[in-house]
């Protein structure tokens, strides 16, 4: 059986002029790496599942993913629309139904189902709450077995 792989991406702090709440501007930092990433996986023919909070949290992911990148459409859906069997991506907040290699974890826990990925993309926020989830999360991964690594986000 093959071993699943985690990638940690350290959320850099992007300094704005006007901070907005730090929790929402991780969030919305996520939403949008976890974009970017779901676009590099889809373009290698790839089926991803992108792991929500809840059903708003869905939503703003999906409603990302149509306007991030005007260059490349990335086809998706949130689970129980679309196609039966769902879009290249999907999003949901719940189990997913069909398989797919990679997980893009945007919960603050690592899912039960996650040994059913060959690869799972995760995000360290710059929030001390969340990174602290974080942490969790990564040692949760460690603890059952999973070869887990992480970088710092480059922005291209």
């Amino acid at each position: 059986m093959m071993q699943t792989q985690v990638m940690f991406y350290l959320l850099k702090d992007e300094v704005k002029v006007e901070r907005i709440n730090e929790k929402e501007e991780d969030t919305r930092s996520a939403i949008y790496h976890a974009c970017l990433q779901a676009s590099h996986f889809y373009r290698q023919n790839q089926r991803v599942y992108i792991y929500a909070q809840d059903q708003q949290h869905a939503e703003q992911i999906d409603e990302m993913l149509w306007a991030f990148d005007s260059d490349s459409f990335v086809p998706h859906n949130l689970v129980g629309e679309g196609p039966k069997q769902g879009a290249m991506v999907e999003i949901g907040y719940q189990a997913p139904q069909g398989h797919r290699p990679v997980l893009i974890n945007l919960n603050i826990e690592t899912p039960t189902f996650a040994n059913q990925f060959q690869f799972i993309v995760d995000f360290v926020p710059c929030d001390e709450t969340r990174k602290q989830q974080a942490r969790e999360r990564f040692k949760t991964c460690r603890q059952w077995g999973f070869q887990v690594d992480n970088q710092a986000i480059t922005v291209v």
